[in-house]
């Protein structure tokens, strides 16, 4: 059998066929187009599926289900997304919709937690029951994988790891309170602390490198700076993972879990996070004297597709959820 995963995104659709080894077999995407009525864009979602089906000379009867990642709040067991701001979906039908184009079994889940689930089943924490994925983008993503199975909470909205208060005097969130996690630890609160930066230090390499346009500023350039020896560059990033090890800390005292993984586009710097990170996890975690197992922080391993698996696996793990 294989099964389908799609990302649902609010600039892109991404979808994946993948088989029992939890390979993607063919993958493909299209354009969100996040302004339309969600009758069309789930169309978009499910001819995206059926062409990829024709790509690879699956039938749909050799298909067990599909599953969709989706921002914001779902209703999983009546197959409704509830409420998303990314777009703008409120009390979305997505199984019906799904199903009159694919009459077969469709699961629904928030994408972060289609994220951890992949790297779960298929990615960095595939040999250990207890994980948190950590999303570093926009904001901060979180999924919570306990004893193999995703934890959502009493009423399916649990893990919103990015809503964590460091300072509740400090930066304004999107969510209106001030101080939350992702308004220091994020890609965009990076780019904003280098921005800052750039302008209070214009004699910066962070400045050259951009050619003193700030617009230019992305997530990797403090990290390319401090690469060249620059001070500020180097002043930047000591000061994110400082912040990224506060929330981090954070989670392993609450959960302890076996591993944490670290994915979004910043974890591809490596040992550059990883080394500094795990250092201040060990300084800021209760573990006591002796000889106790620590939590691993790794990066991720299945990048942009880790929605996809997940997604994909929604219905083979439909009894873990």
């Amino acid at each position: 059998m294989y099964y389908v995963g799609i990302d649902l995104g609010g600039t892109n659709i991404a979808a994946g066929i993948l088989d029992e080894s939890l390979k993607i077999v063919k993958k493909g995407s299209v354009p969100t187009g996040n302004t339309r009525h969600y009758s069309d864009i789930i169309k978009d979602m499910a001819m995206l599926v059926i062409q990829l089906l024709k790509e690879t000379g699956i039938s749909k009867n050799e298909v067990d289900s599909i599953g969709i990642g989706c921002p914001g709040t779902c209703d999983r067991e009546n197959g409704v997304l509830l409420y998303t701001n990314n777009i703008k979906f409120d009390d979305v039908p997505m199984r019906l919709e799904m199903q009159k184009y694919l009459p077969l079994q469709v699961y629904l889940e928030n994408d972060a937690n289609c994220a951890a689930l992949g790297e779960s089943m298929a990615g960095a924490a595939r040999d250990v029951s207890d994980s948190i994925t950590i999303t570093l983008g926009t904001g901060i993503g979180g999924g919570i994988i306990l004893n193999n199975k995703i934890y959502i909470g009493f009423n399916g909205m649990a893990g919103e790891i990015g809503h964590i208060v460091l300072n509740k005097q400090g930066e304004s969130c999107t969510c209106g309170r001030k101080g939350c996690w992702e308004a220091y630890a994020s890609a965009t609160a990076l780019i904003k602390q280098t921005r800052n930066a750039a302008q209070k230090y214009p004699e910066s390499l962070v400045n050259t490198l951009v050619n003193g346009n700030l617009n230019k500023i992305d997530a990797k350039t403090a990290f390319d700076a401090m690469r060249q020896g620059d001070s500020i560059g180097t002043s930047i990033v000591n000061e994110y993972i400082a912040y990224l090890g506060e929330g981090v800390s954070d989670l392993i005292n609450i959960f302890q879990p076996s591993r944490i993984v670290i994915g979004g586009g910043i974890s591809k710097e490596g040992d550059a996070i990883l080394v500094p990170l795990r250092e201040i996890a060990r300084k800021s975690t209760y573990f006591g004297e002796g000889d106790v197992p620590h939590t691993q922080i790794v990066e991720a391993q299945l990048g942009n597709d880790a929605g996809i698996v997940g997604a994909a696996m929604l219905g083979r793990a439909a009894g873990l959820i």
